[in-house]
């Protein structure tokens, strides 16, 4: 199991430095120059020029590259070019809020989607069946920000049942040790806190998740009908064995294969769509960090944000393909 783990560790780093590549060319396509927005309009060539000059901007952008890698690799993303300030400790002060959102997103999904294809597996061809279905296919067609502006409007504005916007109350004093609220708030024992930060949760993580718990849904009852029609399956409902027993026992773990798969691609559908989900109801994350950068031609912010998120995705998803080899023996002694 360790050489799988170290086998499938390797092929992040190339693929890291890929995105970097990719990520950096990109970002330098933009258009709109960074000194200009850092020194408005009305500034001298003269001073632009200098500003450039101390910015690297004038180099070639391989020899950019390779310099901003350089840094990158030592932990220096540079500093905001609008701010002035250090993007990696900005960049790891939000990075909490959006694990805690994408974290909320994805654990509804994963609560509501799994029951919801084991039903519909089981009952193939029901009334139930035939419901979760739609709702599958209308929670992959709506639009996150449509979805996560009426959330707030019915649920915020019209019922004032939940907060629309931020991660606490104006008023909540917070005393970080994580920066993650709900981890804080059980360590401080604050539970006024708790209830705060969970009740801010509740809109933008049921706005993310609702793609996931579709995509999660419809894969999870594909993949539940082919188990549930197999050989083993049947001998096993031949001997007696409680419905139950066959479908949670026998059927669930082999089908949970190709529902790891669709988990792992969805923390980067996850990611993409908390920019938007941030940006709805003001969640002080990396996406809203990010909006924020492309607005005002921050490239080091932007370039940092997306490295992160990028790291993020790669790290997901060598932690689905090691959990492959603890769920199927087989894959790992295989090595692919």
């Amino acid at each position: 199991m360790r050489r799988y783990a170290i086998q499938r560790s390797l092929t992040v780093i190339p693929v890291l430095l890929g995105v970097s590549v990719l990520v950096f060319s990109f970002v330098h396509l933009i258009p709109g120059d960074p000194a200009t927005a850092m020194l408005g309009e009305k500034a001298t060539p003269e001073r632009t020029d200098a500003v450039r000059k101390q910015l690297g901007l004038d180099r070639p952008i391989p020899a950019q590259y390779v310099l901003y890698m350089a840094k990158a690799l030592r932990g220096d993303f540079g500093i905001s070019i609008v701010r002035g300030d250090p993007v990696l400790p900005d960049i790891l002060r939000r990075f909490p809020a959006t694990v805690e959102l994408a974290t909320a997103a994805i654990v509804l999904a994963l609560i509501f989607g799994i029951p919801i294809g084991i039903v519909s597996a089981v009952r193939r061809r029901s009334f139930l069946d035939s419901l979760s279905r739609v709702g599958a296919l209308m929670g992959v067609s709506m639009p996150i920000f449509w979805l996560g502006v009426m959330l707030a409007w019915v649920f915020g504005v019209e019922l004032r049942w939940f907060p629309t916007g931020f991660r606490l109350n104006a008023g909540t004093t917070f005393r970080p040790i994580t920066n993650f609220l709900i981890v804080d708030s059980i360590l401080q024992g604050d539970w006024a806190m708790l209830g705060d930060a969970l009740r801010h949760l509740v809109l933008p993580a049921t706005a993310l998740a609702t793609i996931p718990l579709a995509v999660i849904a419809r894969m999870t009852r594909a993949s539940m009908l082919e188990v549930l029609s197999r050989e083993y399956i049947r001998t096993a409902e031949a001997k007696g064995l409680r419905l139950t027993t066959v479908v949670l026992r026998h059927a669930l773990r082999n089908a949970l294969l190709p529902v790891l798969t669709v988990v792992g691609l969805q923390v980067g559908s996850l990611l993409a769509g908390a920019i938007l989900t941030e940006t709805i109801f003001s969640w002080p994350g990396v996406g809203k960090w990010m909006i924020e950068a492309i607005n005002r031609r921050d490239y080091p912010v932007l370039q940092g944000g997306v490295l992160l998120l990028g790291l993020v995705v790669m790290t997901v998803n060598l932690l689905v393909d090691v959990a492959y080899g603890l769920i199927n023996p087989r894959i790992r002694q295989g090595g692919h």
